[in-house]
């Protein structure tokens, strides 16, 4: 989702099929029970995308071609219909229909049923000035004369009341250029689901350079622009595939048959390094620096964004699954999507032994050192949640990375101690994936007495006093079950050399080596 972390913004992760090479075809798609955008990238003139709209039949429930005002994982208000520089629409014989433009992102059509066509210019969002609400890199656009960065939301709008229609693609690019998407490529035309399908799934092209590998039958893909030629694909696979045979175990077996990471670096423009997941792929956006130097920091965001094929791929509420692209509406599980999988991509990495007990006990004592000194101590997860796309929710937000990721980490020595070691909460994440899946939701107003019923009795105190308010973290009490002293002066943890068997066992089952 995104994601401000006080260093880093980063928000959400799929499995892209790349995309060919192949110059796409310069005809538009014939008229059907679809919508068909053509994007001419051959053209990229005036920092603008050239956008031309086929639409379906049209009837007065059809009036409103709608911009997005935000998008999931993005906790952010967008208004996507200021970077719009022209729009104008089009009967069957060539001669415009008149528009009204009614808010920011909504242009009416006055006969709708009379649209045959749209054509309209969208300026990309990196180099075009914003002072408000300017969009994160991560999820807006670029437009160059060596590659292209598409967000969907940024790029394309929908036509009221077919939000759920399904979408062809066509962009012509120049023959040199590569292009990473997680759209099926069929007879040079992307194919998207509906809206949110296609807003879920990012396009990078360019001079790109690619690597693959397979983890235990899951297809992986990268897609790399460099602006100073300093990282490939392949360094960052190098870099990645301890991390993925990580996630692997950690969730005995990836639950995605493909997933594709697509990187964009440049060395100047990008004032806020980020990355965005999705359902099947995450994309990043970062500042370029020799891969010895970023190699660590990134290995660490795409284990976050990775682990998005959990949570809220396979598990979310109502909110996400039918997203409401017009009026930000916010859940309250913010704790699940962003605190739980940034717990989890530490977690998997030192139960594998990828990342050390030194470095992972650094890694607890920065957060909560950022936690405590940097954010509202007062202000709770579920505060958070809810006023996430407000300004003091901003303010706010990268604590869900800190005191979200701390509190995923007391929530699962609870449920050890609980269960005696038997359960923990990657295993209780593993079976609500099952349970709901990508195409069922859970009801974002009842899912706490939901999870607690799921586990024990006690989880229900735990979710009050950690997620509902903001009762001060018992790291000591905590630890100290499994053998692991908290020095609050310091805010450090270590290993107690003197813990109890009771104590270790625990520990070794709170740290149970995957490898």
């Amino acid at each position: 989702m995104k994601k401000f972390k006080l260093l880093i913004v980063a928000t959400i992760v799929t499995v892209l099929f790349s995309c060919k090479t192949n110059k796409a075809t310069t005809n538009l798609p014939s008229k059907d029970q679809t919508i068909s955008f053509y994007v001419d990238l051959n053209d990229r003139s005036n920092d603008t995308f050239k956008i031309e709209v086929l639409v379906p039949e049209l009837t007065k429930e059809n009036s409103m071609f709608q911009f997005a005002a935000t998008a999931p994982g993005t906790y952010m208000v967008m208004d996507i219909g200021r970077f719009v520089k022209t729009f104008k629409a089009y009967d069957v014989n060539g001669d415009t229909i008149q528009v009204n433009r009614l808010s920011v992102n909504q242009f009416e059509f006055s006969q709708p049923s009379k649209v045959t066509s749209i054509k309209y210019e969208i300026s990309e969002t990196f180099d075009t000035p914003i002072t408000v609400n300017p969009v994160y890199p991560m999820a807006g656009t670029s437009i160059e004369e060596n590659h292209a960065l598409i967000n969907g939301q940024a790029v394309f709008g929908y036509i009221s009341g077919n939000q759920g229609m399904p979408i062809n693609i066509t962009i012509d690019y120049p023959e040199k250029w590569t292009s990473g998407t997680p759209l099926e490529l069929n007879n040079n035309i992307y194919k998207a689901n509906n809206y949110d399908h296609l807003v879920d799934s990012p396009i990078l092209l360019g001079d790109l350079t690619k690597a693959t590998m397979d983890i235990s039958g899951t297809a992986i893909e990268i897609y790399t622009y460099s602006e100073q030629g300093m990282i490939t694909s392949e360094m960052i696979l190098e870099t990645l595939t301890e991390m993925l045979a990580s996630a692997d175990l950690f969730l005995n077996g990836l639950p995605v048959d493909n997933y594709t990471f697509l990187f964009h670096f440049e060395t100047n423009n990008l004032q806020i390094g980020g990355a965005w997941e999705h359902s099947y792929s995450s994309e990043y956006t970062l500042q370029e620096k020799p891969w010895n130097q970023i190699s660590d920091g990134v290995k660490d965001i795409t284990a976050h964004e990775f682990f998005h094929i959990v949570t809220p791929l396979n598990i979310h509420s109502e909110v996400i699954q039918e997203f409401n692209f017009i009026e930000p509406v916010p859940s309250r599980h913010l704790w699940l999507y962003e605190g739980v999988t940034e717990w989890a991509s530490h977690m998997m990495q030192f139960r594998s032994g990828d990342k050390s007990t030194a470095d992972y006990f650094k890694m607890l004592q920065k957060k909560v050192l950022y936690s405590s000194n940097y954010y509202d101590t007062s202000y709770s997860l579920l505060e958070l949640s809810l006023n996430s796309f407000t300004d003091k929710g901003h303010r706010q937000y990268g604590n869900i990375y800190m005191k979200g990721s701390l509190v995923a980490g007391l929530l699962d020595i609870r449920l050890l101690e609980l269960s005696n070691g038997e359960v923990g909460l990657i295993d209780v994440i593993n079976k609500l994936a099952k349970k709901y899946g990508p195409n069922k939701p859970f009801t974002d107003a009842t899912f706490f007495e939901e999870f607690a019923n799921y586990t024990y009795p006690e989880i229900s105190e735990f979710i009050d006093s950690y997620i509902k308010q903001a009762t001060a973290l018992p790291f000591e009490e905590y630890y100290n079950k499994i053998g692991i002293n908290y020095n609050s002066e310091k805010q450090e943890f270590t290993i107690n050399s003197e813990a109890t068997k009771e104590q270790i066992d625990l520990r070794n089952k709170w740290m149970k080596q995957l490898n």
